[in-house]
């Protein structure tokens, strides 16, 4: 169906088409047409939707840019409201900072990573050898599967009853470089 648009760059495709080229789902065109998707014929009974891509590539960056800044059509008390709301928020992200009831994304990231790879290590060495004895001469591919399930939730099972990751394991390189004396 795509016919080269003679009057502006991009082509023309029907609603199918559309949807393909974005990556979204017929229902998400429907919504952007609600929202004010530039189309060149609707679609009716016998008759296909016809969009412009370029045209409709221009209107999602005007509409992902309105939905993103939330300012454009802002009346004063409503930009007010908003920066009132922003400053409770940092007030109780700096509350929360000074209860230590969060903690910096390093040592979150550290945390993470030590974890997985506890839940690495543990399906790749208990896994294949617990596995592997249970499914030595199976052909059902059924059961094999039933067995690998069976296997891979009893490692997770393991793993949920440990301590994946230790206050020392995810301390601040501030930390580690502390003197005796706390300084």
């Amino acid at each position: 169906m795509s016919v080269k648009n003679k009057k502006s760059r991009g082509r023309n495709v029907n609603r199918t088409e559309l949807a393909e080229i974005n990556g979204v789902s017929m229902p998400t065109v429907d919504d952007w047409v609600s929202r004010g998707c530039p189309v060149i014929q609707h679609g009716a009974r016998g008759r296909a939707w016809i969009f412009n891509t370029a045209d409709v590539r221009s209107w999602r960056d005007d509409d992902i840019r309105a939905q993103t800044s939330h300012t454009g059509n802002a009346s004063k008390s409503e930009l007010l409201l908003r920066k009132l709301a922003a400053e409770t928020e940092q007030a109780e992200l700096d509350l929360a900072k000074a209860k230590e009831q969060v903690v910096p994304v390093e040592q979150y990231e550290r945390a993470l990573t030590k974890a997985f790879g506890e839940v690495r290590a543990g399906l790749r060495n208990v896994l294949p050898q617990r596995a592997a004895r249970r499914l030595m001469g199976e052909s059902d591919e059924t059961r094999f599967k039933d067995v690998l399930r069976e296997e891979v939730d009893h490692v997770l099972e393991a793993l949920a009853d440990r301590d994946l990751v230790e206050e020392s394991d995810i301390a601040l390189a501030d930390d580690e470089g502390e003197g005796a004396d706390g300084e």
